[in-house]
């Protein structure tokens, strides 16, 4: 394959998403008036330089007419998923909003974050006029509560492919995704169809037909099956609703989404040693059997990708740069999972990113131990943790995610960050993993809490990152010199790094909402001397995140 073509640009993005309204909105809350000023709140032109824009791009050379063709198919549906997002995310008219804004920079980060509150900065609104984010999003009701939620009894209460609306008596019903969106995903479906009569591979042509049906059943359990069984498709994409994080009322809904994937054949071929030894690392983790007893199935895969394309939640705010699919429980338990590492985005935040704050805030003489290989392989392990630990109570009947509730991706998102750390304890030990040393994956994840706390509490990610800084401080499993740079303590490190699992998988096997609410209030949030040092890295000019221009013409395919 040939080397991937990067372009890092320092202008702004000009490239608008192309959108449309939302259908049956709710009212969107606003702060003192009824009409929308496009005014920037004070303090937040600050924030509107905070994505490194670049050229989302790869070489695809390599593949035929008729497998462009189909990126270029699969990228339109895509666009389609990222305006339902839109409609889930925003309960407003999108485009009045964003007719609104005169000045480019204000609207492109308006674009970037889906609506008038910035994701990085807890979900703060940045445009004057409007109240805090509703946690539920546009998936219930503005004006619903929990208790009203919760005391009601109606059919797809929990159903993560449906809204909650009211009907003409003012009563809680769910309206699935298939209804709700029936125009659109008839068009996203029409589009799959036809990107499958390009597919060479026939498992890869059987999945696009099984998710245009999904997309008008609302059942997309098959499809996820389907998924798990390709193996040799050059082209891959990952679309529909799918993860939950966007719902931080409950955890219920998913939310609209899009990855479009080229797989890049020699690093997936380093990462397939790796799978065999899953099974293993389950047996091991650092946790009572009854914590870690269930056993994902052994078809787990390791592939490495060039993406092409983000849509809807995986383009919101902070960028995506490995995903472990699908979230189905029984897929999981019988499939296992598929981990794909997406190479060129993650180098992106490398470079742009990391390294740069380990300049500002890690002692000179571990900044050698900052590497890609590190930093690949703390987000790759990261990924395959996901499939490991529990799924189902220990002690009671239903799952993790449904007892945990709103807390449930934040705990795990904590879980995949630490085992991902363990299982490369384990893996460096044993030999498997032959690259650098112990001390390259123990800096490099120290510095990478640096880049993900920036993202702020309002992200799963950030959330678990807080903890964890909060929880290594305590351990001393960390030190921070009085010239404020900051140096890895190994031992400390590991031990913390194992009681921290254990008691994560605890929390989550044993269903425990109100020791989670617990761990969040008491380790989730930044304290002064970690803002003070956070704030060191806005001063430099540091990105927090990237942010793409990106399409068909970008690729040259149109």
């Amino acid at each position: 394959m040939k080397p991937i073509t990067l372009a890092l640009s320092s202008l702004a993005l000009a490239t608008s998403l192309a959108l449309a309204g939302c259908s049956e909105p709710a009212p969107v809350k606003k702060a003192n008036s009824d009409q929308v000023t496009a005014s920037l709140v004070s303090g937040a032109e600050q924030r509107l330089d905070i994505y490194y824009p670049m050229d989302l791009s790869a070489d695809l050379s390599h593949l035929t007419d008729r497998q462009r063709h189909m990126v270029e198919l699969l990228i339109e549906a895509s666009e389609i998923m990222d305006d339902l997002f839109w409609q889930q995310a925003y309960a407003g008219d999108k485009d009045q909003l964003l007719s609104q804004l005169d000045d480019s920079k204000v609207k492109r980060f308006t674009e970037i974050n889906y609506g008038p509150w910035d994701r990085l900065n807890n979900d703060q609104p940045f445009l004057t006029g409007y109240a805090d984010k509703p946690a539920g999003a546009n998936f219930y009701p503005a004006d619903m509560t929990k208790a009203e939620f919760e005391a009601a009894d109606f059919a797809g209460k929990i159903d993560l492919y449906t809204l909650i609306r009211r009907d003409a008596a003012g009563k809680l019903y769910a309206l699935p995704y298939h209804e709700a969106y029936r125009d659109q995903l008839t068009q996203a479906a029409e589009l799959l169809r036809e990107a499958a009569e390009f597919a060479q591979d026939p498992q890869f042509k059987q999945y696009l037909e099984m998710r245009a049906d999904a997309f008008l059943s609302n059942e997309y359990q098959a499809s996820d099956f389907a998924w798990m069984d390709m193996t040799e498709n050059m082209v891959d994409v990952v679309i529909g609703p799918i993860e939950s994080y966007e719902d931080q009322l409950y955890g219920y809904r998913a939310a609209f989404e899009s990855y479009v994937l080229i797989k890049d054949l020699a690093w997936s071929e380093r990462l397939a040693i790796y799978a065999q030894h899953l099974p293993e690392l389950q047996r091991n983790l650092p946790v009572p059997a009854a914590y870690k007893a269930e056993v994902p199935g052994a078809g787990a895969q390791l592939n490495a990708y060039d993406v092409v394309y983000y849509a809807g939640h995986s383009n919101a705010g902070s960028k995506t740069i490995a995903i472990n699919l699908p979230n189905d429980e029984q897929v999981q338990l019988e499939k296992g999972t598929r981990r794909l590492q997406l190479k060129n985005a993650m180098r992106a935040k490398f470079d742009a990113i990391l390294v740069p704050i380990a300049e500002q805030l890690i002692v000179p003489e571990q900044r050698q131990h900052i590497t890609f290989d590190a930093f690949f392989a703390n987000t790759m392990f990261h990924e395959v943790a996901h499939g490991l630990g529990i799924k189902n109570l220990v002690n009671a009947s239903g799952t993790v995610r449904e007892a945990l509730k709103e807390h449930a991706s934040a705990l795990e998102e904590g879980k995949a960050d630490i085992l991902g750390l363990y299982m490369v304890t384990q893996l460096l030990e044993a030999g498997v993993i032959t690259e650098g040393a112990l001390e390259d994956y123990y800096t490099t994840f120290l510095a990478g809490i640096f880049r993900s706390v920036r993202f702020g509490a309002s992200s799963a990610h950030g959330k678990a990152n807080m903890i964890r800084f909060n929880y290594f401080e305590q351990a001393g499993a960390f030190s921070r010199n009085a010239d404020g740079l900051y140096s890895v303590n190994m031992d400390a490190m590991r031990s913390a790094m194992n009681s921290l699992s254990e008691k994560i998988l605890t929390l989550q096997g044993d269903g425990d909402y109100a020791g989670v609410g617990e761990l969040f209030d008491t380790m989730g949030n930044v304290g002064p001397q970690l803002q003070a040092d956070l704030d060191r890295l806005a001063a430099a000019a540091i990105p927090v995140d990237i942010t793409f221009n990106q399409g068909n013409h970008v690729l040259g395919l149109n």
